[in-house]
């Protein structure tokens, strides 16, 4: 019997961006195993979760007993769902996993009943300032192979709305939602014209609209063919996808915020969209992803993890073993990462010709190196972009 003998959490930056990345040892030296609990914004107390709470309560456990550990981290604090909390389980469940397809010698996706696909179609972020330098990046990355792209002219909410602001204004994000509306359409159409039908169009709206500009939007979109407009609304503000839903065929995605099952399962049994979105850390690890990709599949709804780049290696390799045993897979998006990356991750999943690709190895396949990953040290800077406003310097939705 393998029992964890040491739990040991790192943040590293590599990229200027916290990343949380935990490391279950056993009472087999060479047998480990790596998970990633990646809150950014909030990965001091992801890691004093880990250490404080879930190391002393674990330490002796049986690794291959991960659904009964799930369940035990998840309600050993009373109180549960929450980012924190949830990240903090996921790095414990992705580690599990880990450890499990390494005693197997098998890829993870091998345990999850093999795969369905052989790669992973994949999007990246195209974004500029204008339409025109929009569509020469668009362009260089469909002729790299990508056929999904999301297209963004500026920032969330289009970049910084001037000269509408009252004295004394507080600092922050500032935005005009109906400039951003007006501006985003053009562009759609604009890309859609000039790419052509055979690029799949994604477009994140970021929740930065009132529930019913963001149900006009989805309207005026709708021409335009788009694979999914992702974010169109908050967690909190869902009930009003079943008006969008009555009025226009455009397919939504939505799901990085939610952290709840309440929350997805509405989403899912009433087909209020038609790609789930979620950050595979804020729901608690592979364990309750794998259940969300079968209800979703029942639905006729797919997949489509959150992977930006404040998701480690460990996470996107997670997405990607999910990826290819889910029938229901739609799209995933991926993170370009650059070179002191892969200095501290070894073994990250490859793009080729616009697909991801798995190294086979025994677990997630991920390397972390600990001792080149220490020397990018923890980023303390307060967050800046969540600071949206709206002309008048109203705070929202970020």
């Amino acid at each position: 019997m393998y029992f964890i003998k040491d739990i040991k959490t790192f943040i590293t930056t590599p990229e200027g961006i916290n990343l949380v990345v935990v490391k279950i040892e056993t009472n087999e030296p060479e047998l480990y195993g790596l998970g990633c609990g990646t809150f950014a914004q909030r990965c001091q107390a992801v890691k004093t979760v880990v250490d404080e709470y879930l190391k002393p309560l674990l330490i002796g456990k049986n690794v291959a007993n991960i659904e009964d550990i799930w369940q035990m981290v998840n309600v050993n604090g009373y109180w549960r769902n929450g980012p924190v909390l949830n990240n903090a389980l996921s790095s414990i469940d992705m580690a599990l996993w880990d450890i499990k397809g390494k005693v197997a010698g098998l890829p993870v996706y091998q345990l999850f009943g093999g795969k369905c696909r052989e790669g992973a179609a994949a999007y990246v972020h195209t974004n500029a300032p204008t339409r025109e330098e929009l569509l020469e990046k668009v362009q260089e990355k469909m002729a790299e192979g990508y056929q999904y792209l999301r297209c963004q002219q500026g920032f969330y909410g289009g970049g910084r709305a001037g000269g509408k602001s009252p004295e004394q204004a507080p600092e922050g994000d500032y935005y005009d939602p109906k400039q951003y509306i007006r501006k985003t359409v053009g562009m759609l159409e604009y890309i859609r014209d000039k790419a052509g039908d055979e690029l799949e169009i994604i477009h994140d709206v970021h929740e930065r609209l009132y529930p019913i500009d963001a149900i006009n939007m989805a309207k005026e979109v709708e021409p335009f063919r788009l694979f999914f407009l992702e974010d169109m609304l908050p967690p909190e503000q869902i009930s009003w996808l079943r008006q969008c839903r009555q009025q226009c065929a455009t397919p939504i995605g939505i799901g990085e915020l939610l952290n709840n099952p309440a929350e997805w399962k509405t989403l899912i049994t009433e087909q209020l969209i038609d790609f789930i979105r979620i950050h595979i850390s804020q729901s608690g690890g592979l364990t309750p992803a794998r259940k969300i990709a079968t209800l979703a599949d029942m639905f006729k709804i797919r997949i489509a993890w959150h992977g930006p780049g404040d998701v480690s290696p460990v996470g996107h390799a997670a997405n990607l073993h999910l990826n290819l045993s889910s029938p229901n897979f739609g799209v995933q998006e991926w993170t370009e990462f650059r070179e002191p990356v892969y200095e501290v991750f070894e073994g990250v999943p490859e793009v080729r010709n616009g697909y991801v690709y798995p190294n086979e190895k025994p677990g997630l396949g991920i390397v972390f190196h600990e001792e080149k990953a220490k020397k990018y040290i923890y980023n303390d800077e307060i967050t800046q972009w969540t600071k949206a406003r709206m002309p008048d310097g109203t705070l929202f939705t970020p």
